[in-house]
C-alpha cells in the first residue's frame, strides 16, 4: 500500500495581532466549570446526582495547552463526580472544587506553580470569577457570560459556554504562544509516529 503525503495545512483562524500581544507570556490558564465548560445548565436527577455535557473541543483545547507548556487549571464553585471524571479524563493536574473563595485558590496555585498574576489567563463567566478576572493578565469570557464579566474580558468568544468557547480561548493562547501552526500539523501525522 502506497504511503501519501497529506496536503500542505495552513491555519485559517486568526485573532486581531493586539489581542496575541495581550495574550502572551501566559504559563497558566484558570477555568470555571458551570458557564465556561458546560452551558451553565445543571441537571440533577430525583437521586441527587448531578448531569452535566461537556464539549469535546474543549476537551481537546485543554489538552492542547498542556501539550504547548501551558498549564490548565480547573476551580469551580461546585463539586461533583461528572466534573472530577472529566477533569481526569482531561489529565488536568491542578483542579479545585467546591470552592467559595476564587481568589484565595488562585493564590494557592500561583504558590504551587511559582507563577505571578501576569503570567496568568483566566476564563469566566459570571461574578464569583470576577476577583481572578480581574487580576490575571488576559481574560476570556463566553458570549453568553454575564454583562459585567464580558464588560472586562480582553476576548468574549463567539461560542456560548459548554459549546467551544474555551476551545477558542485555548486557541488565542496557543497562537499567542506561537504554537498553533505546529500543533495544528502535528495532527497530520498518527499517534504511532507514521504518516
Amino acid at each position: 500500500m502506497a504511503i501519501h503525503t497529506p496536503r500542505p495545512l495552513n491555519p485559517v483562524l486568526s485573532f486581531a495581532p493586539e489581542l496575541l500581544l495581550a495574550a502572551q507570556g501566559i504559563r497558566a490558564a484558570i477555568f470555571d466549570v458551570d458557564g465556561v465548560l458546560t452551558s451553565g445548565s445543571i441537571y440533577i436527577s430525583e437521586r441527587g446526582e448531578d448531569f452535566k455535557a461537556f464539549n469535546s473541543l474543549d476537551g481537546h483545547g485543554l489538552k492542547l495547552l498542556a501539550q504547548s507548556g501551558i498549564t490548565p487549571v480547573v476551580i469551580t464553585g461546585r463539586d461533583s463526580p461528572a466534573v472530577r471524571r472529566r477533569v481526569a479524563d482531561l489529565g488536568i493536574a491542578h483542579a479545585y472544587y467546591g470552592v467559595h473563595d476564587k481568589l484565595a485558590a488562585a493564590n494557592t496555585l500561583l504558590q504551587t506553580l511559582q507563577l505571578d498574576w501576569d503570567a496568568l489567563a483566566a476564563m469566566g463567566d459570571d461574578w464569583p470569577d470576577l476577583p481572578l478576572m480581574t487580576r490575571a493578565a488576559f481574560v476570556c469570557a463566553p458570549s453568553n457570560a454575564h454583562a459585567e464579566v464580558k464588560a472586562i474580558a480582553h476576548h468574549v468568544t463567539q461560542a456560548t459556554g459548554g459549546h467551544g468557547a474555551a476551545r477558542e480561548c485555548c486557541d488565542v493562547l496557543l497562537m499567542a504562544a506561537g504554537r498553533y501552526a505546529a500543533l495544528l500539523r502535528g495532527h497530520l501525522t498518527t499517534l504511532d509516529g507514521t504518516s
